[in-house]
């Protein structure tokens, strides 16, 4: 089961919000069985997206895997 402020990865990629499937986030809200918002920030913390996802779109984080890096653009807010 998923809860509140755990981390998940992305099992499909969501290109309209520049996430790519195994990205990392946190899960910040449950909505029951229906779905989850997931934050997925850079390693330094700026936050990329606070995005609506289904049940099959995330999955637990599995034993043995490891994060993997990569660059993307985050918008810049005045």
């Amino acid at each position: 089961m998923i809860r509140e402020l755990d981390c998940v990865v992305l099992a499909a990629d969501l290109p309209r919000h520049k996430l790519k499937r195994g990205d990392v986030g946190t899960v910040v809200l449950t909505h029951r069985s229906r779905g989850y918002e997931v934050e997925f920030v850079t390693l330094d913390g700026e936050t990329v997206a606070v995005v609506s996802v289904t049940p099959q779109q995330i999955r637990r984080i599995g034993r043995g895997e490891i994060a993997h890096a990569r660059r993307i653009r985050v918008a810049q807010f005045p």
